[in-house]
C-alpha cells in the first residue's frame, strides 16, 4: 500500500511529506517557467537539425553516387579509348614493319644490282686491260720478230737488189 494513504504521512513532522511538497513545488515551478516547452522546442530543434543532417547526407550520397557513376563511365570510356589507341598503335607498328621490310628488300636488291654492275664493269675493264696487254705484247713480239728477220734479210744482197728494182718498176 502506498505511503500517502497512511495517516502518519500527512503529519507535518514527517520529512517525507516535506520532500513530497518540495517535489510538487519544484514540478509546479518548472511547469510555470515553461521548461517543458523549452525542452520540447530544444528537442524539436535537435530533431530538425538531425533531419536536415539526414537530408544533407542523403543529398551528398546521391551526388557521390552520381559522381561515382560518372567516374565509372569516364573510366570505361578511357579504357575503351586506350584499347583503340593500342590497336591503332599495333596496326601502325605492323604497317611500319612491313614498309621497313619492303624498303630493306628494295635497298638490298638495288645494292645487289649495283654490285653486279660494278663486278661486270671490273670484269670488262680487266678483260680490256688483258687484251691491251696481250696486244702490246704481240706487237712487241712482232716487232722483235720482224727486226730479227729484217736483220737476216739485210744480209741477203739479192733481197736488197730486188727491193731497189721494185722501186724502179713501180714508177
Amino acid at each position: 500500500m502506498p505511503a500517502f494513504f497512511d495517516p502518519h504521512f500527512w503529519d507535518f513532522s514527517n520529512p517525507e511529506l516535506w520532500v513530497a511538497i518540495g517535489l510538487l513545488l519544484f514540478v509546479g515551478i518548472v511547469i510555470w517557467a515553461g521548461v517543458p516547452k523549452m525542452v520540447g522546442a530544444m528537442l524539436d530543434a535537435t530533431a530538425a537539425k538531425i533531419q536536415a543532417d539526414l537530408d544533407e547526407a542523403t543529398r551528398l550520397r546521391a551526388e557521390a553516387e552520381a559522381m561515382l557513376a560518372d567516374i565509372r563511365a569516364q573510366r570505361e570510356d578511357a579504357e575503351r579509348q586506350a584499347a583503340e589507341m593500342l590497336k591503332a598503335a599495333e596496326a601502325d607498328a605492323a604497317r611500319l614493319a612491313e614498309e621497313a621490310k619492303a624498303k630493306l628488300e628494295e635497298q638490298i636488291t638495288r645494292r645487289a644490282a649495283l654490285a653486279e654492275r660494278k663486278i661486270a664493269s671490273a670484269e670488262a675493264q680487266a678483260a680490256a686491260e688483258v687484251k691491251a696487254a696481250a696486244a702490246e705484247l704481240a706487237a712487241d713480239l712482232a716487232e722483235h720478230v720482224l727486226a730479227a728477220r729484217t736483220a737476216v734479210a739485210k744480209v741477203d744482197a739479192s733481197v736488197d737488189d730486188a727491193i731497189k728494182g721494185l722501186a724502179a718498176r713501180l714508177q
